[in-house]
């Protein structure tokens, strides 16, 4: 029988933290969309999601407007 490898927690930051870390993901991006250069409706997008137990973290963030947000979750379908 084959040993089952453990999954690591994932990185789940409390809300405070989360919105420190989402504003300096921001600042670290030049508040630009890092796929059109866009500078309007910015949100950080997680680029692996929580749900693949994706991290809180800057490594794993990323700035992106609205609706490059949107066609990057589309193509994640």
């Amino acid at each position: 029988m084959s040993k089952l490898r453990q999954r690591s927690p994932r990185l789940k930051l409390d809300p405070k933290h989360y919105q420190l870390l989402h504003e300096q993901v921001l600042q670290r991006d030049g508040w630009r969309c890092q796929m059109c250069g866009s500078l309007k409706n910015l949100q950080v997008h997680h680029k692996r999601f929580r749900s693949k137990l994706g991290d809180d973290s800057g490594e794993n963030l990323i700035t992106l407007c609205v609706d490059c947000h949107r066609a990057e979750h589309e193509f994640q379908r």
